[in-house]
């Protein structure tokens, strides 16, 4: 199964918003009750300034959608355009680490690689502007793929904002210069 991603687009909406759905309702499955999944929906989901700033990625396989996620030089850490406490301040790459959000996979394309693929495409693009630090807030159920990956945890957390707390796992990478 071949993998290739591009940059999101704004027309790709209607397409990632059943596959983050799927991924939500599917993935988290074993980690959370079902009164948590439905709660995480309200802290979940695509945040359209990524798509924007050209910092999302779309990852496909055979003309399939298979996951999409991205990062981000913004203050807010997790959640989706419909969520509180956004924050678009532009981070200093000399200091603050720079945000891995929206990462979902389609049920159907879990563990082929394709959340290893947006998390290399993320720390390439966020070293060559100078960020030395990966940050994220991870759900139960990605926090393997993320320790996978290097990310170490830092704090845990618990949302309440859809009702039902939903426990998330802030964490952190550090990153290399690129290569001259």
């Amino acid at each position: 199964m071949a993998l290739t991603s591009r940059l999101a687009r704004r027309a790709d909406l209607p397409e990632l918003l059943p596959l983050i759905d799927a991924a939500i309702g599917e993935l988290q499955k074993g980690f959370l009750d079902e009164a948590q999944i439905a709660s995480s929906r309200s802290i979940m989901g695509i945040d359209t300034q990524l798509v924007d700033d050209g910092t999302y990625f779309v990852v496909e396989s055979a003309g399939s959608l298979a996951g999409c996620g991205g990062w981000s030089r913004r203050a807010t850490l997790y959640g989706g355009d419909h969520s509180q406490g956004r924050d678009p301040a532009l981070l200093d790459p000399a200091r603050d680490p720079a945000k891995v959000r929206g990462m979902y996979t389609h049920p159907s394309f879990v563990r082929r690689g394709v959340g290893r693929l947006i998390l290399a495409r993320c720390e390439k693009a966020a070293a060559a502007e100078g960020f030395r630090m990966l940050e994220l807030m991870s759900t139960l159920a990605g926090r393997p793929l993320y320790e996978a990956a290097g990310f170490v945890p830092v704090e845990q957390v618990e949302d309440p904002a859809g009702g039902v707390p939903v426990r998330l796992v802030r964490m952190r990478k550090p990153i290399a210069a690129p290569a001259s």
